[in-house]
């Protein structure tokens, strides 16, 4: 035992281990792909319901059969959705018929990958279900437990959403709003199961059972029964897997008197969770419960002083250790996080979440909970406002390495060192402004418009458009918690770029597919001035107007870019006014067509003899506009469509394709392509898509 421990300790295995883990993670997430085992043409499906969820009009199934699938169904009416909450239960076998789908890459670069997301979890595809029946609703009896759980916090009128989050892990009915607040005020990791939840619920069974005087072995076996069952019930999350396994872990070295430090105990379990599943790397909430945790180890000989003072340094640890892993997939963080977690995190390990257990076994407390819960969204609310939020571009390897170096450093020298951190962070923060190119991106909006124009060293930042989807009003029973918005998208995009402000937001005309997200936009981004075209503004164009600083009219002077609408005509027609921009960007010619038709091209024969490198087609390649002739004259080097995937109006039209081919151009479109980069120099430097 004694020559184990020696190799283990010693920095041979250490560095060897790693070099293998490296090698193997990438080889198995990286090298090796895997497939389905279904045929896409397939149209049934049968399998075990192993999680779900009723959200409004939409069930998610996650269905086990010959591999998971990703399950989408919409309930028609109340009635079904009724039944469905009635009978849906983990573990019973359904019949699905329907369509499987392949899952799209993000096509907005640096947002949520969904196809990797379930790539990681091993789901190749998606399933859209027509019909849907219970092929046989009976269930083991850990299913039996679990469905009984779930219908008894279910049953709590008023604290279920909470409880669910913290004796289930899912906090997909937490209030989308409210959630949003606890994730800029960095305290989201509270409301899922991780390793405080466990530490808490190992001590609880442990003083129960010394209490009756149980005997400690059979205490520590019943704790691993526990863990096992309690990680089926979560859905064996990754951070539940970690924190259980560490308790195990912990236990073999105690008994085997092998006497490895925590350190080397963590490191272990990190090198075994990841040969048996090498796409926990991928997970957040695995790499958030393991970089905090190895901070914490490392540094708990100088967690020091009365409770406050160990507080304050636990959160900061915490803080310190865990940035990267935020800047890497949010790009900014609430430097307030450490206070925030200082005031919020005693409510909810030593109150709430003991709480939360005690209501579900004693239904009377649920109006203390309730009490308790309102009183944190109310102090969330608070600090919501005061937040300090610090964005940061997208952070590389190399920002990685020296980050962590840097934190090394502050364990061998002291945290008089953390200024050598913010110093790394400025640094790479005001790095953009020495990127010489320019970058022009035609992002994928679906059946939309919307370019983002950055020129060299950031001295403009322009926003043509923004994209929007027309929403309808549904009745109570269909609306849903969780919306995807596209407008989080290209917030996360300017983000990942370390834009939070625009020089300009231009609105070539007043339709929503060209302004829609506009309206949320202009509430989360700092915008300077704005541009809309000379006829009478509709209610949309109205609303952003009064959010403007300032409103200009057909010209932009900027630093590098001068813009001009050459459009004159006002009309009460949206796409007969709509603005067709002139842009000069250092050396590069530019024209942007909005929705203009053919009778605005032929205007501009008229007046203007242009010529341009950079086409934005108009009116999503409808054959409404870019006639041969107007193409003939503009001459671009490359042109550009936007339009959406499966649009019902057909774009871009084949009359439109026809016209380019004949005249050689070379096009793209966002339809197939996604989002479109254009890298700019002296000339195109480079053209990158983000296809679907």
């Amino acid at each position: 035992m004694q020559r184990l421990k020696t190799i283990l300790q010693s920095k041979a295995f250490i560095v060897l281990s790693l070099i293998f883990l490296i090698c193997y993670v990438i080889f198995f997430t990286k090298i090796v792909k895997y497939k389905s085992h279904y045929n896409i043409q397939d149209t049934n499906l049968v399998g075990t319901i192993i999680n779900y969820k009723i959200d409004g009009d939409k069930l998610s199934i996650v269905l086990k059969a010959k591999e998971k699938v990703q399950i989408n169904y919409y309930i028609s009416s109340l009635e079904e959705k009724e039944f469905w909450q009635k009978n849906m239960k983990f573990g019973i076998l359904i019949k699905l018929s329907g369509t499987f789908k392949a899952p799209y890459n993000n096509t907005i670069p640096n947002t949520f990958n969904y196809k990797k997301y379930l790539y990681n979890n091993k789901i190749y595809y998606t399933f859209s279900v027509d019909k849907i029946e219970i092929e046989d609703n009976r269930v083991s009896i850990l299913y039996k437990i679990k469905n009984a759980i779930n219908k008894r916090i279910t049953s709590f009128d008023d604290t279920k959403e909470y409880m669910q989050a913290f004796i289930l892990g899912n906090n997909d009915y937490i209030d989308e709003s409210i959630y949003q607040l606890y994730k800029i005020n960095g305290v989201t990791h509270l409301f899922a199961v991780s390793g405080m939840h466990i530490s808490f619920l190992v001590e609880f069974i442990k003083k129960i059972l010394k209490k009756i005087k149980i005997r400690e072995n059979i205490i520590e076996l019943i704790i691993l029964i526990f863990l096992l069952f309690y990680n089926f019930l979560v859905g064996f999350s990754a951070s539940v897997v970690r924190a259980s396994l560490l308790f195990f872990f912990l236990l073999i070295n105690k008994k085997t008197n092998l006497k490895l430090n925590n350190l080397m105990v963590l490191y272990l379990l990190f090198l075994i969770l990841l040969i048996i599943q090498p796409f926990y790397i991928y997970n957040i909430g695995f790499l958030y419960s393991y970089i905090t945790s190895f901070g914490l180890i490392l540094f708990s000989s100088k967690i020091k002083g009365n409770y406050w003072q160990k507080t304050l340094l636990v959160s900061l640890i915490a803080f310190l250790f865990s940035l990267p892993i935020t800047l890497l997939y949010f790009y900014e963080f609430n430097f307030l996080t450490i206070l925030n977690n200082i005031i919020i995190v005693p409510i909810v390990s030593v109150i709430l979440f003991p709480l939360s257990l005690l209501t579900f076994i004693l239904p009377f407390l649920e109006i203390f909970l309730k009490w308790g819960f309102e009183l944190l969204e109310s102090i969330n609310l608070i600090l919501g406002y005061i937040k300090l939020e610090i964005v940061v571009p997208k952070i590389n390897v190399l920002f990685i390495v020296i980050y962590y170096a840097l934190l090394f450093l502050i364990f061998e020298k002291g945290f008089k060192y953390v200024m050598e951190i913010i110093l790394l962070i400025s640094c790479y923060k005001l790095s953009v402004y020495l990127d010489f190119n320019s970058y022009v991106y035609f992002l994928d909006v679906g059946q939309g418009d919307s370019s983002l124009i950055i020129s060299a060293n950031r001295k403009d930042v322009i926003l043509i458009d923004t994209g929007g989807v027309i929403t309808y009003e549904k009745d109570d029973w269909q609306k849903r918690n969780s919306n995807f918005n596209l407008t989080d998208n290209i917030v996360l995009f300017l983000k990942s770029l370390g834009i939070t402000k625009l020089d300009l937001l231009v609105i070539s005309h007043g339709d929503f597919d060209h302004l829609g997200y506009g309206l949320d936009l202009v509430d989360r981004l700092e915008i300077k001035q704005m541009m809309f075209n000379d006829n009478s503004y509709n209610n949309n164009e109205l609303t952003l107007a009064k959010k403007s600083k300032k409103i200009i009219k057909d010209k932009y002077i900027g630093k590098r870019i001068l813009m001009n609408n050459i459009n004159d005509l006002i009309t009460e027609n949206e796409n007969d006014s709509s603005l067709v921009l002139n842009i000069k960007l250092d050396n590069f010619n530019l024209l942007y067509m909005g929705d203009a038709p053919k009778k605005v091209e032929n205007e501009v024969m008229k007046k203007y003899d242009i010529h341009t490198d950079i086409l934005k087609i108009g009116h999503h390649g409808s054959n409404t506009s870019s006639s041969l002739e107007f193409l003939k004259m503009v001459n671009p080097k490359i042109s550009i469509i936007s339009a959406g995937r499966g649009n019902r109006y057909n774009h871009p039209h084949q009359e439109t394709l026809d016209n380019l081919k004949k005249l050689n151009l070379q096009y793209y479109t966002t339809k197939e392509e996604g989002t479109i980069q254009l890298v700019l120099k002296k000339e195109i430097k480079k053209i990158i898509f983000y296809t679907p």
